[in-house]
């Protein structure tokens, strides 16, 4: 049975009558003529009376209705949906560590959905780890990822930025005296960690353990925003990436110490499968990010 039969039947239905049919869908009166004779044959049944030139539907008729109108608004749904394919429509699933999520992402998403709106977003939190197995189930469309530079052999992964790292201090901490902090500074001070699994975090106490110095772990925070208020409240420092302490730096709320970060260094990067299809939407998005990233590497060469 094919649709066009059934939409043909339809609008027959509609205009009641064939000759009206023909010119609202612009075909030859014989071919609509031929078309619902092709139906009837089909369903070995007439499907219209034609009685003083009039045409009224036979009991076959009134019972295919219902079911030609939901073929052909299944149709038209069908239609829509992979139209949507091709244009700047659909849905996103974005991961990014917390981190990103509240430093990086922002102006991307804002500039994005101010030109493409119809597009429904979803931000899904995580741990690089966690993200990275979440574009590998499929559960994410693409992930943002802090950590060192990583490649994958089932992902396309591209560096967007190197992320300088900084120790950050209340302002009357002692270690702000001294010209350079050295892990053995850090043996008896109070530390901040962020989550564990962080990739940064994982970093910097490697590089204490490597000198002889661990930390108490037992001041874990799973938010930077807790962190940064009590590191400014005196409770102890933190090892940050420097995006999500800039405003208090600069607004003279933290103290950075002076620390070389050299071997704890992380990069943002962008993650999707390899196997990946680019729906419009995820190209868009992914021009967007591009142009992003441009602007955070000239702003940090400027500083």
């Amino acid at each position: 049975m094919e649709s066009k039969h059934l939409f043909t039947f339809l609008v027959v239905v509609e205009t009641g009558s064939f000759t009206r049919a023909a010119q609202k869908l612009d075909y030859a009166q014989s071919s609509i003529t031929a078309q619902i004779q092709a139906l009837e044959a089909e369903l070995d049944q007439p499907l219209f009376d034609r009685i003083s030139k009039k045409i009224i539907l036979t009991d076959a008729g009134r019972r295919l209705l219902p079911y030609a109108q939901e073929i052909s608004k299944m149709h038209s749904m069908a239609e829509n949906a992979l139209r949507s394919e091709t244009e700047v429509a659909g849905s996103l699933r974005i991961g990014a560590p917390e981190s990103l999520a509240a430093f990086r992402l922002p102006g991307i998403i804002k500039e994005f959905r101010s030109r493409h709106p119809q597009v429904q977003i979803t931000l899904k939190p995580g741990a690089c780890w966690e993200l990275t197995e979440f574009i590998r189930s499929g559960e994410l469309d693409l992930a943002f990822l802090l950590q060192p530079e990583t490649e994958y052999k089932d992902m396309f992964c591209d560096t967007l930025i190197h992320e300088a790292m900084t120790l950050v201090a209340p302002l009357d901490h002692p270690l702000l005296e001294l010209e350079e902090v050295e892990p053995l500074h850090l043996k008896n001070v109070t530390i901040l960690h962020t989550e564990t699994g962080c990739t940064y975090r994982t970093l910097f106490e490697r590089h204490l353990n490597s000198h002889g110095v661990f930390p108490d772990p037992n001041l874990e925070f799973w938010s930077i925003e807790a962190i940064k208020q009590c590191v400014m409240a005196g409770l102890g420092i933190s090892f940050l990436p420097l995006i999500t302490v800039r405003s208090e730096l600069a607004e003279g709320k933290l103290a950075r110490l002076n620390w070389n970060d050299e071997s704890q260094r992380v990069a943002t990067q962008i993650a999707f499968h390899s196997k990946k299809w680019k729906s419009p939407a995820l190209s868009e998005f992914l021009g967007t990010v591009q142009k992003h990233a441009s602007m955070w590497r000239e702003e940090a060469e400027k500083s």
